[in-house]
């Protein structure tokens, strides 16, 4: 829980204190670099702590992971420009990759299908505080302190974090393995390709210039090059198998889905709310803090319905609330509410806790604890995927629009805002079809976690 609690408060305290960065540091039209080099270090490291993970045991994975967190948090906090910001960004992302499945993993481990509905509640209250916390946290930092403290309240976090997992205690029999390095570094320069094209065109250069050409480029050859390199590894990054059957590639693109309509929101909902209502750092945080209420509202209860109706009806029930919820968020975005921006995020929220759990936990017990890793690893993977393509391509439109606007400063940002919230209806609206193709998995633990595997203290 409390490590899960880094990254909860993380997702959302920058957001709010966004426009106070952009203010000291300058560089607006960089701004969703922020985002999107934390969760593209994020994702291209997933598969391999998540792999490590099943192989070296979870806990020394945890704790590089939320030492690096320390350490880029540390940098942040002391970055002198917004490259330097973002740049150090790329060393809490590579910590992030590790906490976030990791911890996820271990309540797989210790608890059964049956348990992990109650033991999410807890998991979910986590959010439920970060939610609350991050946003205002963020907002009277920026307001009344400094930005530079959104980071440093990092330290204390992690110290504590460390200390209280040195009473999880594991029994893993540990083998010499090779690492996937070609397939690792074959992912991350695709992704990096892409993004940069993505947050770059229409911006730093042209969209049909040679840049943007060459870094497409890049990206699409990345993709089949990837795939044989990862047909061919004696261990690869991320098993191809796991995207073979229907059930867990399903469950994967609702993760995508999910990570990209997260982002769209959390990331220009306070700008829009700062720039254009406007209202104070601390007010857009609150109103941003709905959205993360109702996820882990609905987590917390996502557990009954599911072992009563089954993973994929509670599956289209989320899907349906977060697209729902992204349409009137859409809609009411001409009027420039904070209490409809609020309550619509709301919905979103409730949505995406009825989708998010059960689809992870059904991925997670179609397999036995040896590829428990992998496979959370890989919904979690493609949900910071969803995550930093979609802030790219939403920073893709919110600069086109910019970019060509020809009026008022505030009537662009509104219209930027807009056009960003139609994308995340766009995005709603495809995680909902992919629920609808997501098949039918029965509630029950396909291998029970060996307690010579995974033993709390």
């Amino acid at each position: 829980m409390m490590s899960t609690g880094l990254i909860a408060i993380d997702s959302t305290i920058l957001a709010t204190a966004v426009p106070s960065v952009v203010q000291d540091l300058g560089g607006f039209s960089s701004f969703p670099w922020l985002f999107s080099v934390y969760l593209l270090a994020q994702a291209v490291s997933v598969p391999l702590y998540a792999k490590l993970a099943d192989t070296v045991g979870r806990k020394p994975i945890l704790l590089t992971g939320i030492l690096l967190f320390l350490v880029g948090s540390v940098l942040c906090g002391f970055a002198p420009s917004m490259l330097v910001l973002i740049l150090f960004r790329a060393v809490q992302g590579l910590g992030a990759g590790a906490i976030m499945p990791v911890s996820i993993t271990v309540a797989g481990d210790i608890y059964t299908v049956a348990e992990r509905a109650k033991a999410q509640g807890y998991l979910a209250s986590v959010w439920a505080i970060s939610s609350v916390v991050g946003p205002t946290l963020g907002g009277v930092f920026s307001q009344f302190v400094s930005w530079r403290w959104i980071f440093f309240v990092n330290i204390p976090l992690c110290l504590l974090a460390v200390v209280l997992l040195r009473r999880y205690s594991e029994s893993v029999e540990r083998t010499r393995h090779r690492i996937d390095v070609a397939g690792a570094a074959t992912l991350t320069i695709g992704l990096t390709a892409l993004l940069t094209a993505l947050l770059e065109g229409g911006t730093a250069w042209a969209w049909n210039s040679v840049q943007s050409l060459v870094a497409f480029a890049v990206a699409v050859v990345a993709v089949p090059l990837f795939i044989a390199i990862e047909r061919r590894a004696a261990e690869p990054v991320l098993p191809l198998w796991v995207l073979s059957r229907r059930l867990l590639l399903t469950t994967a693109l609702i993760s995508a889905g999910v990570g990209a309509v997260t982002i769209g929101l959390t990331s220009y909902v306070p700008t829009f709310l700062e720039k254009v209502v406007p209202t104070t750092p601390l007010v857009s945080g609150l109103a941003l803090a709905a959205l993360t209420v109702g996820w882990p509202l609905a987590a917390s209860n996502a557990g009954r319905l599911y072992l009563r109706f089954g993973y994929r009806p509670t599956a289209l029930i989320g899907c349906a609330l977060a697209a729902a919820g992204a349409i009137g968020v859409a809609l009411s975005a001409p009027l420039a509410s904070i209490a409809l921006t609020a309550v619509t995020c709301f919905v979103v929220g409730l949505g995406l806790g009825f989708v998010a759990t059960p689809t992870l936990i059904a991925a997670q017990s179609s397999v036995g604890w040896s590829e428990r890793g992998v496979v959370t690893g890989a919904s979690l993977f493609l949900r910071s995927i969803g995550s930093a393509v979609g802030v790219a391509v939403f920073g893709a439109i919110a600069n086109g629009v910019l970019g060509s606007w020809q009026g008022s400063a505030v009537a662009g940002t509104a219209s930027s805002s807009s056009a960003v919230f139609d994308g995340v209806v766009v995005a709603g609206l495809l995680t909902l079809v992919a629920a609808v193709f997501m098949p039918s998995a029965r509630v029950e633990e396909a291998a029970a976690p060996s307690a010579a595997q995974a033993e709390p203290a």
